[in-house]
């Protein structure tokens, strides 16, 4: 149990490659998460009325689809995974929402609480990829607590003050 009495979240690898994950917003989050998905082979649709210089040039390039509109209700239809990231909570809520109704994972951008996905701090070495979540961010707590965590991590890893042995030892 985390720190506030709430199960802890079951943390799973998304095997995202070719299949649809809806993005709505276009800002410095949005920007963010999208290139995250894409590292996972995920078709991504962003679903925004504006976006940031990156994401117009991933659009510009073929590698999201983007409807240059606000969301509305059905955009989510079919897809495996949605991310909320609008500056508008309630178009967040209505996105989880929907998601909620459809059983599609939902990473809120404003509300950690009523999601029901999170994005950990990420990172890798050697082969070895590094998540972490801390309870606190999924309760209003700092986020970058998991970013230090992350870091600690890796730079343990990449110092070999932590032990992470290449390969599986196998019984003689």
């Amino acid at each position: 149990m985390s720190e506030n009495a709430q199960p802890d979240p079951y943390l799973a690898g998304l095997r995202l490659a070719g299949r649809r994950v809806v993005v709505v917003g276009g800002g410095a989050v949005a920007a963010r998460r999208v290139a995250g998905l894409l590292g996972a082979g995920a078709r991504v649709e962003l679903i925004a009325p504006q976006v940031t210089a990156a994401l117009d040039a991933l659009a510009g390039s073929g590698r999201v689809a983007w409807a240059r509109r606000p969301y509305r209700a059905g955009d989510l239809e079919g897809c495996w995974y949605a991310v909320a990231a609008t500056d508008d909570p309630a178009v967040n809520a209505a996105v989880g929402a929907e998601a909620e109704a459809a059983r599609i994972f939902c990473s809120r951008a404003d509300d950690a609480a009523s999601s029901t996905a999170w994005t950990p701090a990420v990172g890798a070495h050697a082969g070895v990829q590094v998540a972490v979540l801390s309870p606190g961010v999924l309760h209003g707590g700092d986020p970058r607590r998991s970013q230090r965590v992350r870091d600690a991590v890796l730079e343990g890893l990449r110092e070999g003050t932590l032990n992470a042995p290449r390969f599986r030892q196998r019984p003689a």
